[in-house]
């Protein structure tokens, strides 16, 4: 979302002047003192948060102190120069969920009376609040699913009465005079997404809203994982054609170091940027050291330390990144901002937010940390991966078309697969026999005859990958991949998805094999393109291995991009940094961003087209331009972006 041409950029917001019971300890002066660091430091936006208790002790009655107390806040905004989004029903709060005493155990989504309580407080919280000038929109919750169901966060039963509840919820914004954005603040975490099916469909959701915010805290065991997750899930979400807003992100002191904090910040918010996310609401204003002894705080003592100030105010490393962002921002107009296609697209099968009858609910997880690795080998390949969902049919126009690590599509999509091939394209397919024993194996449709093998399974039975490490040898050129080359892959998995697909090649041609001498990957030449078949779950097997990134998947998709004839694009040397241009109206860009953390020493090759010009982040030790691109230092975890001049080129 944005403000005049830029996007929201700044906190969600407590102050440390009470955290959650800010508004009934309320201190003009602390509140006026943390807006003014944060708009210092280049922050336009806070989220705001109406504590659902205070503001409405009574089922019919709302503390009008209180408003007045938020109006001033807004009128704090106006004075130094930023906005808020106020979210109404909190509600859940950092490890805890606190209800008004009258609610009594009634159900959010279900009891009607609850309901109408629920929509006359959002209906008169917006008409006290609407005209001011300082709010930016509004979030109807902070992560319902944990309020709503603190346990188990959701399930699929809830998407009817979640729907409604949505619904009923967005009409009261606007009966109370409402007409700025308005969004969920459920989380994004709904099944489109994670595969999991929590009851809040985003394709149900996000029709009604503005746009769309995921919130995205991970615990993971690889540090590209950590670093691109954020970028990925926003990428994951642009099928709702609203703006992705990300909404929450960021660390706590008590689990990150300064510097390690500043690198996560540095990352989420370029990786972000460039795929497709404009709106960065981080968590949060300031740490709370004060209120130690407070609920949640209490109990949840790693909560005291997300902020980006401390608890006396003082800036943290975090804060001087976002601060560094803010600059990049002022010189970028985001509004068209888009990278240059690539040509290549990343196929999500239906099954990730789509449960069968008859069909295991927690293939979904599976699939997304197969889709999830993919696209991380993409980024180290420099290769843009756009995302095109199976149950929205899949189109024309790219050269290339990944379906990592697949157990099961629809037959539909395999006779289209084979007919985009047949069109020109080339259509990267590997195999996984999935990780659970239910019908274990490929739910696929005419293998041998797409991909001119014959397999080998035998029925009720997997192929054990034996070798810890799988090498792949080259028999013959491919892309990039020289004959005689050797790739390496970290065997992973349950006892069921551990294992490859057996065939034998009758039209198609063994391109690698493994140490066995078994086809690895084969190429079948249809009409003006080629269906290449990968018989190991690479994907899968590196989302199961810690530290597994980068691995040797990044050199197999440059290879496919090569042989799809997508050569012209920005790439570095090292699969630990991305590069990739971008483009604003006439305005041309190129990112590189670094996930190592030592310094490099890098070489950029750009296309014939792009010569360097200034650049756009703080500036640093200068590039050396060469007669193909430029030379390149990178401190720890960088991110540098530079204006490029582009040269017309002749027809």
């Amino acid at each position: 979302m944005t403000q005049e041409s830029r996007p929201w950029l700044g906190a969600n917001y407590w102050s440390r002047a009470g955290g959650p019971w800010m508004w009934t300890h309320y201190d003009e002066r602390i509140v006026r003192e943390e807006l003014q660091t944060l708009r210092e430091h280049g922050l336009d936006t806070t989220r705001s948060f109406l504590f659902w208790p205070d503001f409405m002790p009574r089922p019919d009655a709302l503390a009008e102190d209180l408003y007045a107390r938020f109006r001033s806040f807004l009128d704090l905004h106006s004075e130094i120069g930023m906005r808020t989004i106020p979210t109404f029903l909190v509600g859940h709060m950092s490890g805890e969920n606190f209800s008004p005493a009258w609610r009594d155990g009634r159900s959010l989504y279900r009891d009607p009376w609850l309901l109408g309580r629920q929509a006359w407080y959002i209906r008169e919280s917006t008409r006290r609040l609407h005209d001011h000038p300082a709010v930016a929109g509004w979030l109807l919750s902070n992560e319902m699913p944990i309020f709503g169901d603190p346990e188990g966060r959701g399930s699929a039963a809830d998407r009817e009465p979640v729907s409604a509840w949505a619904e009923i919820m967005t009409q009261a914004v606007r009966a109370g005079g409402g007409h700025q954005p308005v969004s969920t603040g459920d989380g994004a975490w709904g099944i489109e997404v994670t595969g999991r099916d929590n009851g809040y469909r985003v394709r149900d959701l996000a029709p009604m809203g503005d746009f769309v915010g995921p919130h995205v805290y991970r615990m993971e065991d690889d540090q590209s994982r950590e670093f691109l997750t954020a970028a990925f899930i926003g990428q994951l979400l642009s099928f709702t054609g609203k703006p992705v807003v990300l909404e929450e992100f960021g660390v706590t002191s008590a689990y990150a170091s300064a510097e390690r904090a500043a690198h996560y910040y540095r990352q989420v918010l370029h990786s972000t940027l460039i795929t497709g996310t404009r709106g960065w609401l981080a968590w949060n204003n300031t740490d709370y050291g004060d209120l130690w002894d407070q609920d949640p705080y209490r109990h949840h003592a790693f909560e005291l330390y997300f902020g980006v100030t401390d608890s006396q105010g003082r800036p943290k490393s975090t804060l001087h990144e976002l601060a560094a962002f803010s600059r990049v921002l002022d010189q970028v107009d985001t509004s068209t901002l888009a990278p240059d296609a690539s040509g290549a697209a990343l196929v999500v099968p239906s099954y990730l937010e789509h449960h069968y009858d008859m069909t295991p609910a927690e293939d979904g997880p599976v699939i997304f940390d197969a889709l999830r690795q993919s696209w991380i080998a993409g980024w180290e390949a420099d290769l843009p991966l756009t995302i095109e969902r199976e149950v929205d049919s899949l189109p024309d126009g790219h050269a290339l078309y990944l379906v990592p690590s697949v157990k099961h599509l629809l037959t539909t999509t395999w006779r289209r697969l084979h007919e985009l091939a047949e069109g020109g394209a080339t259509v990267y397919v590997s195999y996984c026999a999935g990780e659970g024993g239910w019908q274990r194996g490929p739910w696929w449709m005419d293998m041998d005859s797409i991909f001119g093998v014959e397999h080998q399974l035998r029925y009720g039975l997997t192929n054990v990958i034996e070798d810890d490490v799988i090498r792949a040898n080259a028999l013959t050129d491919f892309g990039t991949v020289e004959k005689g080359s050797t790739l390496e892959f970290r065997a992973a998995g349950t006892v069921n998805s551990r294992s490859y697909l057996p065939v034998r090649a009758t039209e198609a041609e063994v391109v690698w094999e493994d140490a066995h001498g078994r086809p690895m990957l084969l190429r079948r030449r249809v009409g003006a393109g080629q269906l290449v078949l990968g018989t190991y779950p690479l994907e899968h097997m590196a989302s199961r291995v810690p530290g597994a990134n980068p691995e040797d998947t990044w050199r197999l998709y440059t290879a496919l991009a090569a042989e799809s004839g997508l050569g012209e694009r920005a790439q570095v040397d090292d699969p630990r940094v991305h590069a990739r241009t971008m483009s604003s109206g006439s305005d041309h860009y190129l990112w590189v961003v670094s996930q190592a953390e030592a310094a490099l020493d890098v070489q950029v090759s750009l296309s014939g087209a792009d010569t360097l010009g200034a650049e756009v982040t703080d500036e640093r030790t200068p590039p050396v331009v060469t007669d193909h691109g430029l030379s390149l230092h990178l401190e720890p975890c960088d991110a540098r972006v530079f204006r490029l001049h582009r040269r017309v080129q002749d027809d």
